[in-house]
């Protein structure tokens, strides 16, 4: 019996490393849903609160990336399955969902002129957010270069939306928690609910692909 190839043996090994950062994203939003719900519940933030669901949402979504990583690992050139499909249109209406719930709860916390009673622990979260976040973009990008796989490239120009969304929140929590300013925690959520249409949108059109991500890098 000839022994296995080095080539074969060190691509195993950056599928394994790849599959490892689809499981620890899914863990990942799963902890930061939690304490987001949990926080953004206590202190009335509702942009917090909305971001902790948009983190489960992802965690959905993360499924069908460990499934479509299992997949070009045992054959590169196999076109997206059923499962991931159902999981992209699951993941579409949550987000179509998660839009209608942030814009109707930002349009009237605007209108009754809520205020969080503190922002605070919205800055930690998207900082480490945001640091978590890029890391990945950074070792997804190393990986789908190293493996040539254009899906696991696109697949990190998706993650660079939960970054956006990261962004948003750090925005409305810090300018609230420095200045105090009105309304900016319903003007946070409505943000949110442009990104999570947006993430709704690109996962149906996922669908229509083979293999790619089919997002948009701007």
């Amino acid at each position: 019996m000839n022994p296995p190839s080095t080539t074969k043996i060190d691509t195993n090994k950056l599928y394994k490393i790849t599959f490892g950062l689809a499981i620890f994203t899914i863990a990942y939003n799963i902890i930061e849903g939690i304490v987001s719900i949990y926080i953004g519940l206590h202190d009335e933030s509702f942009t917090l609160f909305g971001f902790g669901v948009d983190s489960f949402i992802e965690a959905i979504s993360g499924l069908g990336i460990a499934h479509m990583v299992i997949r070009i690992w045992r054959e590169p050139n196999a076109c997206r399955d059923n499962y991931e499909r159902t999981a992209l249109r699951i993941t579409g209406v949550a987000f179509y969902s998660l839009t209608v719930g942030l814009v109707v709860t930002g349009i009237y916390n605007f209108y009754i002129g809520h205020k969080p009673e503190s922002t605070f622990w919205g800055v930690i979260i998207s900082i480490i957010s945001i640091v978590v976040m890029l890391a990945l973009i950074y070792w997804k990008r190393r990986m789908g270069k190293a493996l040539n796989s254009d899906a696991i490239l696109a697949d990190a120009e998706c993650t660079k939306v939960c970054v956006n969304m990261s962004i948003v929140l750090l925005a409305a929590s810090a300018i609230y928690e420095l200045v105090k300013i009105p309304y900016i925690d319903a003007i946070g959520t409505l943000a949110l609910a442009y990104f999570s249409f947006r993430e709704g949108r690109e996962c149906f059109e996922k669908v229509k692909y083979n293999n790619h991500c089919g997002c948009k890098s701007d």
